[in-house]
């Protein structure tokens, strides 16, 4: 099923983890350099094939629930639209924790064209307290708007547990149907760690009708091994050297899995795709 906005098979979209922002307890005071290292990222992302990218501000640890200081905000907005002015792939935002409201307004402001959410329409108990679901706040906005920022939903988001467990079927139709979710996105239990194949299948074959992407632990020795029941990719631990974090965006790895990429996607338009069993 084709990810939108996306204009490839099988996107796969690079994670452009900020450092932390204004706002922030750990934030640096230099704003300038924070924008010019997330554009060049971006760039080198770009450059290396990638289709898309998301932006994260993903070192604003100890996470809010939900970001509502204007400085942070602003700062966001600041980084996003200058990314999206300088590359020419689609281009998302994540607000952590669970800020989809106000990552939809950045992404509305700069055109960016999609958001990922953490809890859209499950009750998660995480680190940062109770994250609560947000569907109802974010589609009314969106509808205010009139925006086509596309909506992707985390189901069982990693770094957290639902409050009530109940049948991952159950929980993306819901999402899906009463929370508007244009994605699912699935993950392991935390940032970088497997997805268990099992939960992608049963969303395969329950017939969803929205794409399912596989929103972390993917790498150049296992992407092979999700592709046929993928509709894309979120990749951000991988494509760091040595797969740390902290390091810079390592060139090479995302050149060589964007070769096995493009392999995968001529492979498979030799033959019918088949389900794993």
């Amino acid at each position: 099923m084709k990810l939108e906005p996306f204009n490839v098979e099988k996107p796969v979209i690079g994670v452009i983890h900020l450092p932390p922002l204004p706002g922030s307890p750990r934030f640096s005071g230099d704003l300038s350099e924070i924008v010019e290292r997330a554009v060049r990222e971006a760039r080198i992302l770009e450059d290396c094939g990638v289709n898309g990218v998301i932006v994260e501000n993903f070192w604003d640890v100890p996470f809010k629930v939900r970001v509502r200081d204007a400085e942070t905000i602003a700062s966001m907005t600041v980084i996003v639209k200058n990314i999206v002015d300088e590359v020419n792939i689609p281009v998302g935002v994540s607000l952590l924790r669970n800020s989809g409201v106000e990552a939809l307004a950045i992404a509305y402001a700069c055109n960016a064209k999609f958001i990922r959410v953490n809890a859209l329409c499950q009750v998660i108990v995480a680190p940062e307290g109770i994250l609560y679901p947000i569907a109802r706040e974010l589609i009314e906005l969106k509808y205010k708007l009139k925006s086509n920022v596309r909506i992707y939903a985390d189901v069982n988001v990693k770094h957290g547990k639902p409050l009530v467990e109940r049948d991952i079927v159950d929980v993306a139709k819901e999402c899906i149907e009463r929370g508007m979710a244009e994605a699912i996105i699935l993950t392991g239990s935390r940032t970088g760690k497997v997805v268990e194949l099992n939960d992608i299948l049963k969303l395969r074959k329950a017939k969803l009708g929205k794409p399912i992407v596989v929103g972390s632990g993917i790498n150049l020795n296992n992407i092979a091994k999700y592709w046929s029941i993928a509709d894309g990719f979120i990749v951000g631990t991988y494509f760091r050297v040595n797969g740390d974090l902290s390091k810079p965006i390592d060139r090479e790895r995302v050149n060589k899995l964007m070769r096995e990429v493009e392999r995968l996607r001529v492979d498979s338009g030799k033959s019918p795709t088949q389900l794993l069993i």
